[in-house]
């Protein structure tokens, strides 16, 4: 490639043909244009006579500039011209492009495999080969295969499969694999960096230069990512989540959105950067009711590992388990001793219920003993050494603890003497006196119709006043409480079910016991210990929850606090869906420091493909025209054609092409073209790019449908939403961006009477966030579009939808991404013979289905791969099918006797 300031020539050989335009200028001055014959009878006399001279004509001047001028057009259109060429490569080596794919470049991923892909397209014009090398090592189990060097086309099919990680880079270890390379001349070396100052980028960047030239690709928008670092939870008041940002500069404002497991919105808070900050925090005030519903907290709008924060057992409750000898728990639950803890506890905490035993193998925050008298020896040891580690240990009094021992209690309990077995027996029942300050319950009104009938007494004792939480009228304890090393021992002095009082039947009962678990310390890590952990739920580099891959193994429990976060330990969930253990980026990452401090004579520039114009088509064509226009000139000037003619027709050959929309043809063109043959359909948007992904992805279901059913789709058809028939389609895919307008009412008229009629649309956000309700991008969109059209009530896909089965057998409905929501109408047989009008999905489907011209996918799928593509793929043929043949898979009436037939 020969570069020229802004210009640059793919094929700058070609130029040297411009030194024959002085040859070509004389050859039309010396050869003169053919003679104009006109009829003249007379000329007969002249016949016979000799000639004395001969004058040739001369072409016109201009004729000539025009002449010349179509040949230069044909040269220099030749040679490849193009405008602000994006990546010129100075260098005689090859190009190595540094790509930083850890979790901070997720933010703008598409942008930046654009960078990529114009960067190996610049190395293919200059015939050089290229050296990818990703930052974020991919395992540290076994030595990772030194990198190579590759043709453009192969390292093409390498870029296009690579993704982000959802840990941080290694750029030291990525260049120490350069060694093993042997590289040829200067090298020409891109960095396209994800803005982070991250393991001495300063180090990096001088060990690149001694290859080559070295050129850093960065962006201050697009290399600003957010990391949620810290969450403070209260049992009173809510949540504080603290995120930091990449760049100090200007004020920012970002939403985080907290989340049920189900992908559900709990709420919505804002984070506020002030200029020159790079903390902000959010505030939730959440009753404990929402909190414990709470998985995760997401950035809206930031796809990436960072800007979520998965939230394990240690915040969403203190998990509660429940322990009790009574025999009527299943023959006659009213009168069991857990029926009554369970119902105060559930609204507010989780509630696990088992044998003690197996109970203290999970993390626990509270463990409510209800009437448990004696404990065996190991029993006594183990729940010794789980109190002493910080636990709380509830218990209840009942006739098994006045006749067991008094082991593990805040007080000695009174036995013998006029109380038989330490049970007093009241004749008028006692009510509660008010609660003293200083004591849990402080604050908490009394009803007056809580009466304690029965209690276990506490023996006296100097200290018992300070350990009583709870009085009644007479001054007896109710409850009390102790310290036991780092955890508490308290006893409820009536039972836990309604036999010795009401307490339980009150509202009471459920404050007092959340003022207890409030003043648990709650689960902060799981138990390290050295038995390994499986990973149960990991985030891919988008922040996308998924199921562990198969190369995913287990870590010991002591990892998972201490080990660095990585291949070995990806940010996600360990445990079992019981017991889970949340690991997050912003646990191990402190600071986000901009890329900033570079050493001298690095070349610093932006993402995304440059503003590069290809002038070679437009070349051609003015010089084709220009030729169709001598041409014309030149039958004028032999007097073939009229002059006037001749002017006129030159002149429409020289006015420019206007360039037409695909959909801008006849009524007729556009009724034959949609119904000669069935195709699929997509909504034309303003965004060229996303029409090329909706075509190609449609061409790549048809061709599915033609190899896989009976169905022979033919080549897509997108439409003008505003302007075209609707009708000839029975589905349309409606791709979603965010300058989608709302339609107009003549449009809203025509798409409510399309759905009427047995059509059905595919609405895709694109975006894997949709949430009914929710405060998404994708969503914002879709309630703009969607909200003025008569929408069925909707709901996400039944386990025995049609959809599930039309053709393949499935339940999840991946796209390029996967575990988005995809929403229909509630079934209803009396509409459309049950198909749902409308469907709403997220998944970015026309990607996943889109192919090149040899059948090659167009875009990765994130995170299953080409596993996930099969899949995408077969939801595409379920669609078509249903949208096809309506509900018949649904009708099982004729089931029993097939098979019954069948059997015979």
């Amino acid at each position: 490639m020969l570069a020229l300031g802004p210009l640059a020539f793919v094929a700058p050989w070609l130029l040297t043909a411009l030194v024959t335009l002085p040859v070509l200028w004389w050859l039309l001055r010396a050869v003169p244009p053919s003679p104009r014959r006109l009829p003249f009878p007379a000329i007969r006399l002249l016949f016979g006579l000799e000639r004395t001279e001969e004058t040739p004509h001369r072409t016109p001047w201009w004729l000539l500039l025009l002449r010349l001028l179509i040949a230069a057009l044909l040269i220099v259109g030749l040679a490849h011209p193009i405008l602000n060429p994006s990546a010129r490569l100075q260098g005689s080596g090859p190009l190595l492009l540094l790509v930083d794919n850890g979790w901070a470049a997720a933010k703008g991923w598409d942008i930046r495999q654009a960078t990529i892909e114009e960067q190996i397209d610049a190395a293919e014009r200059d015939g050089k080969q290229v050296v990818l090398l990703p930052t974020a090592i991919e395992t540290t189990r076994t030595a990772a295969p030194p990198p190579r060097l590759l043709r453009p086309a192969e390292a093409r099919r390498i870029a296009l499969n690579l993704s982000p990680r959802p840990w941080p880079t290694d750029r030291i270890a990525a260049l120490d694999r350069l060694e093993e390379v042997a590289f040829e001349g200067s090298v020409n070396v891109i960095w396209i960096s994800d803005g982070l100052d991250a393991d001495n980028a300063s180090v990096v960047a001088e060990r690149l230069q001694r290859l080559g030239s070295l050129t850093v690709l960065r962006d201050d928008l697009l290399t600003q990512p957010f990391l949620l670092t810290e969450l403070a939870s209260d049992s009173t008041s809510g949540a504080t989540i603290t995120a930091r940002r990449g760049m100090t500069g200007s004020g920012n404002i970002a939403t985080v959105t907290a989340l049920r497991e189900d992908g559900r919105i709990v709420a919505s808070e804002q984070l506020e950067f002030a200029p020159g900050d790079d903390i902000a925090t959010a505030d939730f005030a959440l009753p404990a009711e929402l909190r414990n519903d709470i998985a995760r907290f997401v950035i809206e709008r930031e796809s990436s590992a960072g800007a979520v924060m998965l939230v394990d057992e240690g915040f969403r409750r203190r998990p509660i388990g429940l322990v009790s000898s009574e025999t009527a728990e299943l023959s006659q639950p009213l009168l069991g001793d857990l029926y009554y803890l369970e119902r105060a506890l559930e609204p507010f905490t989780e509630v696990r219920r088992g044998v003690l035993e197996e109970l203290l193998r999970r993390d626990l925050a509270v463990l409510a003993l209800a009437d448990i008298g004696r404990l065996t020896d190991a029993e006594l040891v183990r729940l010794t050494e789980w109190v002493d580690a910080g636990g709380m240990l509830v218990r209840f009094a009942g006739p098994r603890l006045a006749d067991g021992e008094g082991d593990l209690l805040p007080v000695t309990l009174r036995r013998g003497g006029r109380i038989f077995g330490g049970v007093m027996t009241w004749e008028q029942p006692a009510r509660l006196a008010p609660f003293e300050p200083g004591t849990p319950f402080e604050g908490v009104p009394i009803p007056p119709d809580v009466i304690v009938g029965q209690q276990v007494l506490a023996e006296p004792t100097p200290d018992l006043s300070s350990k009583t939480w709870a009085r009644l009228e007479d001054g007896t304890p109710l409850v009390t409480g102790d310290r036991f090393g780092a955890g508490w021992l308290v006893l409820v002095h009536t039972t836990a079910n309604a036999s010795w009082s009401n307490l339980s039947l009150s509202g009471l009962y459920v404050d007092m016991l959340r003022r207890l678990v409030n003043l648990s310390q709650g689960v902060e890590s799981q138990e390290e210990t050295d038995q390994p952990v499986p990973a149960y739920r990991l985030l891919d580099g988008f922040g996308r929850l998924g199921e562990p891959k198969a190369a995913a193994v287990t870590v010991l429990g002591a990892a998972l606090n201490e080990a660095a976060i990585g291949p070995d330990l990806i940010p996600g969930f360990y445990g079992t869906e019981t017991s889970r253990r949340a690991v997050n980026l912003g646990d191990v990452i402190n600071e986000l420091a901009p890329l900033d401090d570079l050493p001298s004579g690095v070349s610093v520039d932006a993402y995304g493909p440059a503003s590069q114009f290809d002038l070679r088509p437009w070349l051609l064509t003015t010089a084709l025209l220009l030729l169709l226009a001598d041409f014309i000139i030149s039958l004028g000037l032999r007097g073939l054609i009229r002059p006037s003619f001749a002017t006129g027709a030159a002149l429409l050959f020289l006015i420019p092409l206007a360039d037409q929309p695909a959909h801008a043809q006849s009524d007729d063109e556009f009724a034959l073209a949609a119904t000669l043959q069935s195709r699929l359909a997509y909504v034309l948007t303003d965004d060229r790019r996303i029409n090329d992904i909706s075509h190609a992805g449609l061409a790549g279901l048809s061709e599915t449908l033609r190899a896989r059913t009976s169905v022979e789709p033919g080549e897509p058809l997108g439409i003008d939403i505003e302007a075209d028939e609707l009708s000839f389609f029975p589905l349309i895919y409606w791709p979603l961006i965010e300058t989608e307008p709302a339609p107009s009412d003549a449009t809203v008229a025509r798409l409510n009477e399309y759905l009427r009629n047995g059509g059905t649309i595919l609405f895709d956000t694109r975006d894997q966030q949709l949430a009914i309700g929710g405060r998404t991008p994708g969503n914002a969109v879709l309630q703009r579009v969607v909200g003025a059209l008569d929408v069925p009530p909707l709901t996400h896909v039944p386990p025995d939808h049609v959809l599930t089965k039309s053709f393949y057998l499935m339940q999840d409905f991946p796209g390029r991404w996967a575990g988005g929501n995809l929403w229909v109408q509630q079934p209803d047989s009396r509409v459309n013979d049950g198909v749902s009008p409308i469907i709403l999905g997220s998944n970015d489907y026309a990607a996943a289905w889109a192919a090149d011209e040899f059948g090659r996918p167009l875009f990765p799928a994130v995170p299953g791969g080409e596993r996930q593509r099969e899949m995408a793929l077969r939801f595409g043929v379920n669609l078509v099918m249903y949208a096809l043949t309506g509900n018949y898979k649904a009708d099982q009436v004729h089931v029993p006797a097939i098979l019954e037939r069948l059997g015979q």
